[in-house]
């Protein structure tokens, strides 16, 4: 009995070590990672993406960590395929923090990898190389393809960082990135699916359940990603509420960030208006004074020298100044006796 004991302290010591238990699920999963969760698609996907025709699922080892979480938000996919390590990622909301993210992910996946091997070893411990993709499909215009850079948040930028991570952005809206939705049948009926929910949850007379499950019915009478949306109806129609709330609540926090950020703005506008107005007065006004006083001595020697008896051709001629200024500043003075 006391043997039996051992041995199921023993196993269970050897799965926490390995990484084998389970986390809670501190998030809520996407329609995204459902669908790809699947090897058949994400072989797809992965063809598509990179231009290859792999027809044996088995050839990804998916390393996607349950535990990988950074403010509540985890990495969707991971997976090896020809020694290179990717993270797929699917947003609906513009984010260029994202390679500051990857960078956490994976930092997580790498020790995880040589967990096994020793890193003060003379001979260089081999990683496969990262690639990093993000699948948007959020409501901002963006281009089919662009990327974000880690070095962008630095704040004393370089020209050759020495830490560099690059994510690949791919707009997989409906009607964009054309000739990767044509090499992928998931992705476009995912697109199009996307876009249904999106179309019926706009209208005012229809609830959020009631937009996503026209949508889920409608796909599954077209054949849009129709085995997907039956087999897995109530659980995709649950996500898809969480999901379609979740991107009209960060819309509101967005709006909510601007509006708070333009006040501050117009205040701070107002303050630094007032101090330049200050300024500006301080500046102008000196200069007038500079003027008065000026035209003050003027006046001043004019009646010196016309006290003296000298024209008005003579003193423009030893003040060197213009005759028309010295005639109205005679005038004015004769007007005033």
């Amino acid at each position: 009995m006391a043997k039996r004991k051992n041995q199921k302290r023993r196993s269970k010591k050897y799965q926490v070590n390995n990484r084998q238990l389970k986390a809670k699920r501190m998030y809520k999963d996407t329609i995204f990672r459902m669908l790809y969760h699947n090897k058949e698609n994400l072989l797809s996907l992965y063809n598509a993406v990179n231009g290859r025709e792999y027809t044996d699922p088995e050839k990804l080892q998916v390393v996607t960590l349950e535990n990988a979480i950074y403010m509540g938000m985890k990495n969707d996919l991971a997976f090896i395929m020809d020694m290179n390590l990717y993270l797929y990622e699917h947003q609906s909301t513009y984010n260029p923090n994202i390679p500051l993210r990857n960078l956490f992910y994976i930092a997580d996946e790498y020790q995880r990898l040589v967990v096994r091997k020793s890193l003060y070893s003379t001979v260089i411990q081999k990683i496969p190389t990262p690639r990093f993709l993000v699948f948007y499909n959020g409501t901002k215009e963006v281009e089919d393809r662009s990327e974000f850079r880690l070095s962008s948040a630095y704040e004393n930028p370089t020209e050759n960082p020495d830490l560099e991570l690059r994510v690949t952005i791919l707009n997989v809206n409906d009607g964009h990135s054309s000739d990767l939705m044509e090499h992928c049948r998931t992705l476009k009926e995912y697109a199009q699916y996307v876009a249904r929910v999106r179309k019926y949850a706009a209208k005012q007379d229809v609830s959020l359940e009631e937009a996503v499950t026209r949508a889920v019915d409608e796909c599954i009478e077209e054949g849009i990603l129709a085995e997907f949306l039956l087999k897995n109806k109530t659980e995709v129609i649950k996500v898809s509420i969480y999901e379609y709330d979740k991107e009209f609540e960060e819309k509101k926090l967005r709006k909510a960030e601007y509006e708070a950020g333009r006040q501050d703005g117009i205040e701070i506008g107002r303050q630094d208006g007032i101090e330049i107005g200050r300024q500006d007065g301080i500046e102008i006004g000196r200069q007038d004074g500079i003027e008065i006083g000026k035209r003050i001595l003027l006046e001043k020697i004019i009646k010196k020298k016309l006290k003296k008896g000298k024209s008005t051709e003579q003193i423009a001629d030893e003040l060197e100044e213009d005759i028309n200024i010295i005639q109205k500043v005679v005038e004015k003075l004769k007007s005033q006796i």
